[in-house]
């Protein structure tokens, strides 16, 4: 649907931005002692980090489609 800027006249049509894929699933599991180990802790924080990098990619994207300011 066409947004009318009644300012200029003119007709804003809305775009799509490039596809961002989905976050992938999850790879960390909960802590098998009281304590997480190394392996435990690394798999979270890869998950973090993948899950930032999506973020980061949407951002990019709002962005580039001018629904959002560049900072």
């Amino acid at each position: 649907m066409a947004y009318l800027n009644p300012g200029a006249g003119a007709a804003r049509e809305g775009r799509q931005g490039a596809a961002v894929a989905d976050a992938a699933a999850a790879t960390s599991v909960d802590a098998a002692g009281a304590n997480p180990t190394k392996a435990e802790f690394d798999a979270l924080r890869a998950d973090y980090l993948a899950l930032r990098t999506t973020v980061n990619a949407l951002l990019a994207a709002l962005r580039a489609g001018g629904q959002i300011a560049s900072s």
